[in-house]
């Protein structure tokens, strides 16, 4: 065994049915008694309902969240904390939501509370992801984390069948990559394939019945075990092109995550052929291959042309993908990116 070093998150993890009841509990909990909830414009009523049953702990609502975190949008949010005091932030959502409080927190250092609503697992990473002026950065930091997740099935049995699965192939993405790390662990490790196997099993249910309760619960179990992944080890090349096709073309992000997974795992199989062996056994044994039928079956987007990218986009996609590139198991260059991109674009079945 390979030497390495682990270090628990300290986030506090709320998980099970009917636990989103707790959330003022939870704000006490964190000697806070201002709380502004934040959303997306399509949560706004949901942020509402929750800012009511909070009472006097809400200071109100900002319902202006977006996908990919831009800075301004994050800009006019700390205007409104300013303005309402709030002493935490409510993040109510996916990972729009979730992006936007953590962008708070890092910038004032405020404690979060996230009722996540999708699979992304972005809400138990210190890693926040935002654009400006084109471009998508990353910057890691302590303050980032979220302080407490509540995670409440009840809450995703409404979530629409198309971004279950796409959320959760996002999530899986962390995953996969979290096994070819550089810094994984044992626990990591075992958190990913557990994640893998939970996502496995119960996005196929849920494409046949959207409201199965135990599918749901799995899915959030699974959602929670890879974002942990995310936030505990480093990522590679799939979260590399990910974050330059949504921060420089605005592809949307879940879907963008959903049709890269096959391609960037097929690029790396070899690679990390022996890191990626118990992964690939969970997908019929060839872990591009595998997912790529996993990813058909359930119904998720196949192919970067179908978020109107041109063929002429992937020549600048592959130029940034390759600028300060990541670490990755495989060597890095352009040729191979263009032609890992124009795969992925074609939406044709990795090797």
């Amino acid at each position: 065994m390979k030497s390495f070093t682990y270090a628990g998150s300290p986030a506090r993890i709320l998980f099970g049915s009917g636990r989103s009841a707790e959330v003022s509990s939870a704000v006490k909990a964190l000697d806070c008694r201002r709380a502004l909830v934040l959303a997306t414009p399509h949560q706004k009523a949901d942020a509402e309902a929750l800012s009511e049953r909070l009472g006097a702990l809400s200071v109100g609502v900002f319902s202006g969240a977006v996908m990919h975190t831009p800075v301004d949008v994050t800009e006019k949010a700390l205007k409104v904390v300013k303005e309402t005091e709030a002493d935490c932030v409510v993040s109510l959502g996916g990972g729009s939501t979730t992006g936007l409080g953590k962008a708070i927190a890092y910038r004032t250092d405020l404690p979060q509370v996230v009722i996540p609503t999708t699979y992304a697992g972005s809400e138990v990473t210190p890693i926040l992801g935002q654009t400006e002026g084109g471009r998508k950065t990353t910057v890691r930091n302590a303050s980032i984390l979220p302080e407490v997740v509540i995670y409440d099935p009840d809450l995703t049995l409404g979530l629409p069948v198309g971004m279950s699965v796409t959320s959760g192939l996002n999530a899986m993405a962390h995953a996969v990559e979290g096994l070819y790390a550089q810094d994984r662990d044992p626990v990591s490790t075992l958190m990913a394939l557990d994640g893998l196997r939970a996502f496995r099993d119960s996005l196929p249910v849920l494409v046949k019945s959207p409201h199965d309760p135990d599918a749901r619960a799995e899915a959030l179990y699974g959602a929670w075990l890879c974002g942990t992944v995310l936030g505990t080890v480093g990522m590679a090349l799939h979260h590399k092109i990910c974050h330059t096709l949504g921060g420089s073309f605005d592809t949307p992000h879940a879907e963008t995550h959903a049709v890269m997974l096959p391609h960037t795992a097929a690029f790396n199989a070899e690679a990390a052929e022996q890191e990626l062996a118990a992964a690939a056994e969970l997908f019929g044994g060839s872990i591009g291959g595998g997912l790529w039928d996993f990813t058909k079956s359930i119904g998720a987007p196949l192919s970067l042309k179908d978020f109107g990218l041109t063929e002429a986009d992937l020549d600048r996609a592959a130029d940034i993908a390759t600028e300060n590139p990541y670490w990755n198991p495989r060597p890095i260059d352009r040729t191979s990116i263009r032609t890992l991109l124009q795969q992925a674009w074609e939406g044709v079945r990795p090797d």
